[in-house]
C-alpha cells in the first residue's frame, strides 16, 4: 500500500481538525500538522509530527520540505477577516506572503519528485464586491468570474492567492528557455460564511447567524449587528470539510476550474432569528446595525452560483438550512453550554 503523505496548516482551526480526524483514519495516510500553537492531545496522537511554528518561518518550510515528500498540501493557516481588516500590513504577510512560501514549496517538491503536488486552498466570499443593494438583488446567486472587486484586506488577499494559484499551476516561470519540471495543482474553493456548534463565534464579519444562535443558546438577549433583511450564504461547519475532501480526491481531468463556488443555504438574518427563538423562545434578539460591517456584507453576494462544482465533481451539501440547524448546530450548541464549567 502506497502511503500518502499530507501537509496540513492551521492544524489548530476547526476545519483542521475536522480534517485530521478524518484523514487520520485512513490507512494509506500520514498527516504532518502545522500550527502556530502547539497541537494538543487527541489531535497530536493522530498526526504523523507535528510543528508548532510560522508560515512566514521559510527555515521551517524548507525542513519540512526536506524531510517528506507531500502529495497534497492543506493550507488552512490565514489571518481571518476582522484582524485584518485592524492589521492590513499583518495580513498582507500571512494571508500573501505565507501562501507564496507554501506554493514556491510546493512547486520544489513537484520537481524534485517529477510529479503533480494538490495544494488545497479555503477562499471566500469576501473576494466579491457588488456595489449596491439594488445590484446584489438583481445579481442574485453570483458565479465565480463576476463582481470581483472586493472592498477587505481579507478580501483582496484571498482574491490574489487564488491568482497566485493559476501562475503556480498553468505559468509558472514561462520565459525559461526549458519549460520547468513540476506542477502544482491548485484547488480553491470559496467558503460561504461557516456555523459551527464546537466553536464560539469571535467577532468575524459574517459570525451574525452563529452570535445569534450562541447568545440563544446561553439565553443572552443578542442586538445583531447587520439589518432584519440581510441576505448571504452561510454552510455548515462539517460540510465545509467534507467539500475540501471531496475536491482533493476528484479527477484532475473532470475539473474544468481552479476555484470553485460552492453553496448550502442563504437564509436572512430575520430567518435565523426565526429558526433559532423556535427553539430558545425566551430570549430577545434586537437588530443594531453596524454601518461599517454592515456595509461590507452588503458588498457580499446574496448567493452564489455552484453549478460548476455540482456538475465538475458532484458537489451536493448535506445539510440544507432545516437540517443544519435541527440536527447540527442547536443541538451542538445545547450539548455545549450544558456542560459544567471548570472551576
Amino acid at each position: 500500500m502506497q502511503i500518502k503523505t499530507i501537509l496540513l496548516t492551521g492544524a489548530n482551526g476547526e476545519i483542521g481538525r475536522g480534517l485530521i480526524t478524518h484523514l487520520s483514519d485512513l490507512a494509506d495516510v500520514r498527516i504532518i500538522a502545522l500550527d502556530l500553537h502547539a497541537i494538543e492531545e487527541p489531535l497530536r496522537s493522530r498526526c504523523y509530527r507535528t510543528a508548532t511554528g510560522d508560515i512566514l518561518d521559510a527555515g521551517l518550510l524548507e525542513s519540512l520540505s526536506a524531510a517528506y515528500d507531500f502529495d497534497s498540501i492543506y493550507h488552512l493557516a490565514a489571518l481571518l477577516s476582522t484582524k485584518s481588516e485592524r492589521q492590513p500590513t499583518l495580513a498582507h504577510r500571512v494571508n500573501v506572503d505565507g501562501t507564496l512560501n507554501l506554493l514556491e514549496m510546493a512547486m520544489g517538491q513537484s520537481r524534485l519528485q517529477g510529479r503533480e503536488i494538490k495544494f488545497l486552498y479555503p477562499s471566500s466570499i469576501a473576494v466579491y464586491g457588488l456595489p449596491s443593494l439594488e445590484i446584489k438583488a438583481a445579481a442574485g446567486a453570483v458565479p465565480e468570474d463576476s463582481h470581483l472587486k472586493p472592498r477587505t484586506m481579507y478580501g483582496i488577499n484571498k482574491l490574489y492567492c487564488e491568482e497566485l494559484g493559476r501562475y503556480y499551476s498553468s505559468y509558472y516561470r514561462q520565459l525559461d528557455a526549458q519549460p520547468p519540471k513540476g506542477r502544482v495543482d491548485f484547488r480553491g474553493l470559496r467558503f460561504p460564511g461557516l456555523i459551527s456548534a464546537a466553536t464560539v463565534p469571535t467577532g468575524g464579519t459574517s459570525d451574525f447567524a452563529p452570535e445569534i444562535l450562541h447568545h440563544a443558546a446561553q439565553k443572552e438577549p443578542y442586538a445583531c449587528f447587520v439589518r432584519e433583511d440581510t441576505r448571504i450564504p452561510f454552510m455548515a461547519m462539517p460540510d465545509a470539510i467534507k467539500a475540501l475532501l471531496e475536491l482533493e480526491a476528484a479527477p484532475r481531468e473532470n475539473l474544468t476550474r481552479q476555484v470553485y463556488n460552492i453553496g448550502a443555504f442563504n437564509p436572512s438574518a430575520g430567518e435565523v432569528v426565526s429558526i433559532v427563538h423556535a427553539a430558545f423562545p425566551a430570549v430577545e434578539t434586537s437588530f443594531s446595525p453596524d454601518l461599517r460591517r454592515q456595509s461590507i456584507v452588503d458588498s457580499w453576494p446574496q448567493d452564489v452560483d455552484d453549478r460548476a462544482a455540482r456538475s465538475d465533481w458532484g458537489w451536493k451539501a448535506s445539510y440544507d438550512l432545516n437540517r443544519a440547524f435541527s440536527e447540527y448546530l442547536i443541538p451542538g450548541v445545547v450539548r455545549r453550554y450544558r456542560q459544567p464549567r471548570a472551576s
